[in-house]
């Protein structure tokens, strides 16, 4: 792991002397630990990783606002690129929102209102795993808006993202098309597997009964949303991998960015000894140590 270091910045905080070096160290480890079939992946992916973090620094710098939709049918893999995007980022200045149903009292605001409450401020990057989106796919799908609701999203929606834009944000859409037979292989193996268990919903239940209504939707709503200014990115995700590396790489060619050089910083000496004793280990509860 990278060694903390603590000195002046003009924002302050916490430095990370030699991250690189760090993170390479953790890289080789991935490498040396992952089977033979899975090197040349994960050795794309931790380059990427390298990349995405070289983007943090510079969205950080110049104080962009970025926010990144991931979209698609259940079990599509938005998740597992959302988890390889983050995981090597400062949670600080990269978050992920993930909404539960909207609450009584969220209802009966303006639609988009608990998705703005999100966004990001400068120098911080959003990912929303499902979005607004969800009015013109489950909402509508699932009856859970009227037609009319429905109609007026379709409509409002280009406005709404384009005033985003037109204030600065930078804003990235991502559909994640996976097939019906590889759908139905994920959902069985969530069914088996008792650590991914929690992922199959009962409206993923639900949603496999209307496959084609949620075509359908998507149709529509690629008819009225995917424009010049804010178009839809379609990322095959039948191989989950693939889907990975592919949006990532995709991701950071859409914001032009340069690799910052660290700042040096000089570790200052520790506070000196005044005769401090610390309690002694048998006053304290400890963590059984079982490995």
């Amino acid at each position: 792991m990278a060694k903390k270091r603590s000195g002046a910045r003009p924002d302050g905080g916490e430095i990370l002397e030699d991250a690189v070096e760090g993170v390479a160290r953790e890289a080789a480890w991935k490498l040396a630990a992952a089977p033979r079939r899975r090197k040349g992946y994960v050795r794309e992916l931790v380059r990427l990783q390298f990349e995405l973090l070289k983007l943090q620094d510079w969205v950080k710098r110049e104080g962009l606002r970025v926010v990144v939709l991931f979209e698609g049918r259940d079990a599509a893999g938005k998740g597992g690129v959302i988890k390889r995007i983050s995981e090597s980022l400062n949670p600080r200045h990269c978050r992920i929102v993930a909404l539960a149903a909207p609450t009584e009292r969220e209802r009966g605001q303006w639609y988009f209102q608990r998705y703005v409450a999100h966004l990001p401020a400068r120098g911080e990057i959003t990912l929303f795993d499902r979005s607004w989106y969800n009015r013109a796919g489950v909402e509508k799908v699932m009856d859970f808006c009227t037609p009319e609701e429905h109609s007026e999203f379709l409509r409002a929606v280009p406005q709404f993202e384009e005033m985003l834009i037109r204030s600065g944000i930078v804003l990235v859409k991502y559909w994640f098309s996976v097939s019906d037979d590889e759908q139905e292989r994920r959902f069985r193996e969530r069914i088996r597997n008792p650590i991914k268990r929690w992922k199959l919903s009962p409206m993923d239940v639900k949603s496999r009964a209307r496959w084609i209504d949620y075509s359908r939707a998507k149709d529509e709503m690629f008819a009225a949303t995917d424009t010049d200014l804010s178009p839809w990115y379609v990322v095959d995700a039948d191989n989950k991998k693939r889907a990975r590396l592919n949006c990532i790489a995709h991701l950071l060619r859409q914001i032009p960015y340069e690799e910052i050089k660290p700042a040096k910083v000089r570790l200052t000496p520790r506070q000196k000894d005044d005769g401090y004793v610390r309690p002694a280990k048998d006053s304290q509860r400890w963590v059984e140590a079982i490995y």
